[in-house]
């Protein structure tokens, strides 16, 4: 019998791809003080509250829904959605460390922070991972019910945004929410859940 690569070349670039532009987008966001939603927004928003670095919080906040990942889309999604947690926790802080703007619109900060992490989480969705947290459910309930991740996710973003009325200002949660809605609307329209998983090795899961 021929054993299979635990991953492919294929997926593995694909991976550090979605690793690096969901890093990247944080670091859009943070250069600014702005927020997103979903469980990075969470982790952004508790950075600013308390003494500890977004990649230990973001890590923290995901692990208990590796078991609903686990229990839900199998072991493959899980470790690969381990491997992006743990990417995005330690990449951040290393862009952020390299990376400096001397002058930084938030306006345009919110705009490229949801373009980029848009891109890589699609790019974890396609190739059968996510950023952990909330993107596990939101692909589970698309594959239940066909409403979209994207969308399921902007419901989730109100919630955080309520919240972060209540530390931000106004004028950067007006810049945040149009992150969050074009990082949103970027999955929405441009990934489908048969497209998760799909690899030249891996037939996508059925819906």
């Amino acid at each position: 019998m021929k054993l299979r690569s635990p991953i492919s070349l294929y997926d593995a670039q694909g991976l550090a791809f979605g690793i690096l532009m969901a890093s990247l987008g944080v670091v859009f966001l943070k250069a600014c003080g702005l927020i997103t939603g979903q469980t990075a927004g969470a982790s952004v928003l508790l950075s600013y509250l308390l003494p500890v670095d977004f990649g230990v919080i973001f890590l923290v906040v995901s692990l208990p829904f590796l078991w609903l990942s686990w229990k839900r889309r199998g072991k493959v999604f899980t470790l690969r959605t381990l491997v992006a947690v743990v990417g995005i926790s330690v990449t951040t802080p290393l862009l952020e460390s390299w990376i400096s703007f001397e002058h930084l619109p938030p306006l345009l900060a919110a705009i490229l922070a949801g373009a980029t992490a848009g891109a890589g989480l699609i790019a974890l969705f396609r190739h059968n991972a996510s950023a952990g947290g909330l993107g596990v459910l939101a692909l589970i309930v698309e594959e239940r019910t066909g409403f979209r991740t994207g969308w399921f996710q902007m419901c989730f973003d109100a919630v955080v945004f309520g919240v972060a009325l209540f530390v931000l200002p106004l004028d950067l949660i007006l810049y945040s929410a149009l992150g969050a809605a074009v990082l949103n609307a970027v999955i929405a329209w441009n990934f489908r859940i048969h497209q998760s998983g799909a690899s030249p090795d891996q037939p996508a899961p059925k819906a």
